[in-house]
């Protein structure tokens, strides 16, 4: 019993480091964080998302602050049935850079973390979850369609960080026409 204990004391202290070792962008500034954002990378490695790593396109979306430090994000994603439009509101936390939402998919609570950002060119962000284990992902955005070769190191340097393998660290290639010039 004892040697149990031990051990459930000892992997919740590792687990609770791994996620003390992610911080926040320092001096988070949510007003300069908003606007255009396209997902440029994505570091995932759910074993239900293996099939579709080849079909993954750059997306799309604009992030909206609000009033009360909360986010709407509002994204488009090329899928098998088009252009799709989701909305994700995103609850400020009492740290800067950090956000939780409800994942109706999932019917659970993830936390958001904006761990570097210029705000202008790049920024790393890194979901979490947990669900059965832990899951997380991290996704490089860029204001811009395409990244720097030295951003996508950065952000491809930062999910090895975080063991993601190599073949779960993507930079898909853009979506055409999602969304439509009308939309977008």
């Amino acid at each position: 019993m004892r040697t149990t204990m031990l051990a459930v004391v000892m992997v919740t202290l590792c687990v609770m480091m791994v996620d003390a070792d992610v911080k926040p962008q320092k001096d988070f500034n949510l007003q300069r964080f908003a606007g255009r954002w396209y997902r440029l990378g994505l570091a995932y490695d759910s074993p239900s998302f293996v099939p579709f790593r080849s079909k993954l396109r750059a997306s799309m979306g604009v992030v909206t602050a609000m009033p009360n430090g909360n986010v709407n994000l509002t994204m488009w994603e090329l899928t098998p049935l088009g252009c799709v439009i989701q909305v994700y509101n995103y609850e400020r936390t009492n740290v800067a850079g950090q956000f939780s939402y409800f994942s109706t998919r999932h019917n659970m609570v993830k936390d958001i973390t904006v761990v570097d950002t210029n705000y202008s060119e790049y920024a790393v962000v890194l979901k979490h979850k947990v669900f059965n284990r832990e899951y997380t992902q991290v996704a490089l955005y860029g204001r811009a369609q395409t990244a720097r070769v030295d951003v996508l190191q950065k952000f491809k340097a930062f999910a090895l960080s975080q063991h993601f393998p190599k073949e779960s660290i993507l930079t898909p290639p853009p979506a055409e026409n999602c969304p439509s010039s009308r939309s977008g």
